[in-house]
């Protein structure tokens, strides 16, 4: 009678997912909730890491033998060939549908002004950028090919659509790791960059002010967009369908008689799109397909090429103080990786940290902007060298 209760719980048990847990599984799941309570508690970047944490959780939790394409839940969500929930988000990310939506709510909420009241601070902007092309001669080093290594490279770009659309073009099968590595490493660039940040500062260079700069005219806030839209459709082609709706969205904003609609792409739905993304990047993070030691090597180059673009970032700035009369605080190169408005964020905290006087958010919003067009300068630059092959 015992053996026949046995053999009916065991065929029961045969039946979940509990059968194909692994430690892999166990792992991953560690990790999501290390995303959670870092979100909660450290506050980095919730919106970003609630999502990719608890899809990350679901994603490996295993389902039942039978499910069609594999053992576990993510299979079931989104690898399937007809899909279900998570599948149509990630559609939404590999078919391009997300970036350039994200870049219209992000352009609805930034003011472009600082970047244009102090156009020098554009050169932060490129030399920030160092972390890419260390990423992809690393990669290229490590067997990846040549197009697989501009795709994580520009993961050093610190911006989560940019990384997604560069990956999408010159590496597809790669975009899940890729992805999952741009936005995570965004959203815990408050522990990655304080500590190189310090290290290449004096305490006398971090507290250093900065005066400030003139007000914008709204003429030029509304010029902006509109000759930045031309420049980039006529020279940089390859990345246009992203800078084209993050300056539609910033038109949206400034121009003043579209306040309704500049509102919902700032907020609505840039909500909706956050949802979706981070539903779909988390839900690659299946311990089958992360736990790779080609996975491993993306992550690990993607943490390389953060570190060189806040390092480079800041050296620019203590190179430029060489020639300037009116000293720039360094810090504030380390935000000329694109991710807006973190990297500025960063910069503003750890100067604050050295002076609580000293209040750097508008000045390192500068390089913080021209971060992204560094950014899409360079990805422009490797898809029109990568795009047709590797």
């Amino acid at each position: 009678m015992l053996d026949q209760i046995m053999m009916f719980l065991q065929a029961l048990l045969d039946q979940t997912g509990a059968v194909n847990f692994t430690l892999g599984n166990l792992l991953m799941i560690v990790i999501g909730i290390v995303m959670i309570y870092l979100a909660i508690t450290k506050h980095y970047e919730p919106l970003l890491l609630i999502g990719i944490g608890f899809s990350c959780i679901v994603a490996n939790v295993p389902g039942p033998p039978d499910v069609p394409g594999g053992p576990a839940i993510s299979a079931l969500l989104y690898a399937v060939k007809e899909g279900g929930l998570f599948h149509f988000a990630y559609m939404g990310v590999e078919k391009l549908i997300i970036p350039p939506l994200i870049f219209l709510g992000v352009g609805a909420m930034t003011d472009f002004g600082p970047m244009i009241a102090n156009p020098r601070l554009v050169i932060l902007g490129a030399g920030a950028h160092l972390g890419i092309f260390v990423a992809l001669l690393l990669a290229k080093l490590l067997g990846f090919t040549l197009s697989e290594a501009g795709a994580i490279g520009i993961i050093g770009g610190a911006d989560g659509p940019m990384a997604i659309f560069v990956a999408v073009k010159l590496a597809p099968h790669l975009l899940g790791p890729i992805s999952v590595a741009a936005y995570s490493y965004m959203a815990l660039m408050p522990m990655i960059q304080p500590p190189v940040m310090k290290m290449l500062t004096t305490k006398a260079e971090r507290d250093i002010s900065m005066a400030e700069v003139r007000k914008v005219t709204k003429v030029e806030k509304i010029a902006f967009p509109l000759v930045i839209a031309i420049i980039v459709n006529l020279f940089f082609p390859p990345v246009a369908p992203l800078i084209t709706m993050l300056m539609l969205g910033n038109l949206l904003k400034e121009c003043g008689v579209t306040s309704r609609l500049s509102k919902t792409a700032a907020g609505g739905l840039m909500n909706v799109i956050i949802i979706i993304l981070t539903v779909a990047i988390g839900s690659t993070m299946a311990a089958d397909k992360f736990l790779t030691v080609q996975t491993l090597e993306i992550v690990v180059l993607g943490l390389i090429a953060f570190l060189f673009g806040t390092g480079s970032g800041v050296v620019t700035a203590k190179i430029m103080n060489l020639f300037l009369k009116e000293k720039i605080n360094p810090l504030i190169g380390s935000a000329g990786i694109a991710s807006v408005p973190i990297a500025a964020r960063v910069s503003h905290i750890v100067a604050y940290e050295a002076n609580p006087k000293n209040l750097l958010i508008y000045h390192a919003m500068g390089p913080n902007l021209a971060g992204v067009f560094g950014t899409a300068i360079s990805g422009g630059i490797l898809l029109a060298l990568l795009g047709v092959g590797g």
